[in-house]
């Protein structure tokens, strides 16, 4: 059985919203080391609607500078939650809708294969959490306060609760640190 690993950027505030925003200064060489053994160790890509739009603009334009990274980034499979995606226009691309998306995703979890990628926090990890879905919760933790709370909050979760424990750390030079997180059995 694959599992399904969440990457998130957050600040020190818990703030993930415009992450390019505030991490670029992070991003140094362990974290480009450290993002391209997570990519490359995944054989799939599992989005909502907001990172897919952000994604699908951005990644086919940066595939000459970021090299083999975009090049997979590009061409794995994107699985990607919404019921208003009727094409997605992004390489190897399948839209799923909501109300099959827990469904669809348990079979995407059951298949062979390398691991099942998640950028970002938000409707599609909070399902995946509460079913039973995510099997890690990788948390970047920048050296910042964004202070810019609108919608993009980690921490914004009303009526819904998880407990997790730490499996790991990894402590980065520029001062981020990636908390390896796995859910506690409820």
């Amino acid at each position: 059985m694959r599992k399904i690993i969440n990457s998130t950027y957050v600040s020190l505030d818990g703030v993930i919203e415009n992450p390019q925003n505030w991490t670029s200064a992070y991003f140094q060489d362990e974290a480009a080391a450290y993002a391209r053994e997570l990519l490359f160790s995944c054989g799939a890509i599992l989005m909502g609607r907001k990172t897919f739009d952000g994604f699908s603009q951005a990644w086919p334009a940066m595939e000459e500078a970021t090299g083999d990274f975009g090049v997979r980034m590009n061409s794995l499979p994107h699985y990607v939650v919404s019921d208003s995606l009727r094409k997605p226009g992004w390489g190897d691309t399948t839209a799923i809708p909501r109300a099959e998306a827990v469904a669809e995703i348990t079979k995407l979890r059951e298949q062979d294969g390398q691991d099942i990628l998640q950028y970002g926090f938000g409707p599609v990890s909070r399902t995946l959490v509460e079913h039973g879905l995510l099997d890690e919760l990788r948390l970047w933790i920048h050296p910042v306060l964004v202070g810019a709370r609108e919608t993009g909050e980690l921490l914004n979760a009303d009526e819904f609760s998880a407990t997790f424990e730490l499996a790991g750390t990894e402590v980065f030079k520029t001062g981020v640190i990636i908390a390896t997180y796995v859910p506690t059995a409820r």
